[in-house]
């Protein structure tokens, strides 16, 4: 019986190595064996959740023809990882990855670092702020005084409670687009949104066009879908979307599904234009591809005076082409699982009655808390606090990077959540390796694209600031040292930081 659940192919395994070689080395450097050098390689590969565990690596010849190395090399870096746990072999059975005892899984999406890990850990990794209270707590004792009537139904509400479908209607016609209740189904969070608007238009093996670089946890939420991800490269800097690479996907690759961030881009920070929205919801129509704009960054505006853009679904008045994703969770609060989806009015009856099958709806109470906030004014009154937290920790982290990487590249972005920063040559992976030894957590670029695009970059969020920001980017730095040195292997225990 084999060991392994899934497999790489050699050509496959190559590109993901290739891709994250790092800058060569400079005078004086010592270059590690090659077979030490590509264990090395499939063990971050592994470690990043790139490969998944229990995968089975090509034969060793396969791997050297892909990789125009000899065949003792590949035999000697396998046994290498054999002999570090990272790597499982039977005669018979081929070899596969693993991880050795006592080491957690490599995640594939960004999870939060668990609270106990905080004392001794700068996260970097989730790019999510703390509750902006008191509004939190005003909010949940709104929300308990209004349950009574609701505590005496079955609290199934499939397309979520009528008063906030009727609140979040209003919004979008105070913003200018005239929206019905019909229009707003509500769900457990954007991510939750996401997944079953694929489910309902993008069966397996659809094609999916994302923007390159994208939001990791939805690019894996996808890919597990059985999604065939389409990748569109960004325009430079902060510009938006290239239309022209836009309008040749959709011309020849015909996705099912295009799925972009029009605000404050995660990761990048791009804020793109009026003239963009339309050019792309007019390309999308013509293509029949139904186009899922992310609006969850779209209230965190940082420079005073910022003239933000129409929402991508007021170029679409019909209601044919755009499917809109909100949230409670960046402008107000992770914790709080509120998001919604504003569409035509058939396809949220049809999301509505696939939700059956799913989690049937959400909590009744989170609901109640965010239609307080929405009714009360609550809601403003902490973004603008959510707003001031970011402007700031943005502005700290900025300096910080500036004054400790002064050979790493960014923009600032005018809003959002995320700095996307080319970390001047290094690889992405190996100083999110490295970094979690010195005691900050980073994820690395090739999370935000596909097929291990975007190596040289790491993300780094307005979630610290002052003397946290000044430390993390101090342990970055140490990171980047070691890095260059070459010495990604070893432990060194990170300080304890008390903010």
């Amino acid at each position: 019986m084999a060991h392994w659940t899934s497999a790489v192919g050699s050509v496959q395994l190559a590109r993901l190595l290739t891709s994250q070689q790092a800058r060569p080395a400079g005078p004086g450097t010592r270059r590690p064996p090659a077979y030490r050098a590509l264990a090395d390689g499939i063990r971050v590969l592994v470690l990043e959740g790139r490969v998944p565990v229990a995968a089975r690596l090509p034969a060793e010849r396969e791997l050297a023809l892909a990789l125009s190395v000899s065949r003792t090399t590949v035999a000697a870096a396998y046994e290498e990882l054999r002999n570090e746990g990272f790597l499982e072999s039977r005669r018979g059975a081929g070899s596969w990855t693993a991880v050795p005892a006592g080491n957690p899984l490599p995640a594939r999406g960004l999870e939060p670092l668990p609270p106990e890990a905080l004392g001794s850990m700068i996260d970097l990794g989730c790019a999510a702020l703390p509750a902006p209270e008191p509004w939190l707590t005003r909010a949940v004792q709104g929300a308990l005084e209004e349950l009574p009537p609701y505590a005496h139904t079955h609290g199934d509400y499939p397309a979520g409670l009528p008063a906030l479908r009727e609140m979040l209607a209003d919004r979008y016609t105070a913003r200018g687009i005239p929206t019905m209740p019909e229009q707003i189904m509500v769900t457990t969070g954007a991510m939750g949104a996401i997944d079953a608007i694929c489910h309902l238009f993008a069966g397996r093996g659809e094609r999916i066009a994302v923007e390159s670089p994208s939001y990791a946890n939805i690019l894996q939420l996808m890919r597990e879908a059985g999604a065939r991800l389409v990748p569109v490269a960004m325009a430079e800097g902060l510009a938006g979307w290239d239309m022209d690479r836009w309008r040749q996907v959709f011309r020849d690759a015909a996705p099912r599904l295009a799925y972009v961030v029009a605000d404050f881009h995660n990761p990048t920070g791009a804020l793109a234009g009026e003239d963009q929205r339309r050019r792309l919801v007019d390309a999308a129509r013509a293509a029949g591809t139904v186009l899922v704009a992310d609006e969850t960054m779209s209230e965190l505006h940082l420079d005073p005076g910022l003239e933000m853009p129409r929402p991508v679904c007021a170029f679409d008045p019909a209601g044919s082409t755009v499917i809109t994703v909100g949230s409670a969770s960046k402008a107000f609060w992770a914790g709080l699982r509120i998001g919604w989806v504003r569409a035509a009015p058939d396809v949220i009856r049809s999301l509505v009655a696939a939700r059956a099958y799913a989690d049937l709806g959400t909590p009744v109470l989170e609901q109640l808390a965010v239609n307080w906030l929405l009714s009360t004014g609550g809601w403003q009154e902490a973004v603008d606090l959510r707003r001031g937290q970011a402007r700031e920790n943005r502005d700290a982290l900025v300096a910080a990077v500036r004054r400790e990487l002064p050979g790493w590249e960014f923009e600032i972005p005018s809003g959002g959540l995320t700095l996307w920063v080319r970390a001047g040559g290094l690889s992405g992976s190996r100083l999110a390796e490295v970094g979690e030894r010195v005691g900050v957590r980073v994820p690395s670029g090739p999370r935000f694209g596909v097929d291990g695009a975007f190596e040289g970059y790491v993300r780094l969020p307005f979630t610290v600031g002052g003397a946290v920001a000044d430390e993390a980017a101090t342990r970055l730095a140490a990171a980047a040292r070691l890095v260059e040195s070459g010495a990604t292997t070893g432990t060194e225990a990170p300080r304890t930081f008390v903010a």
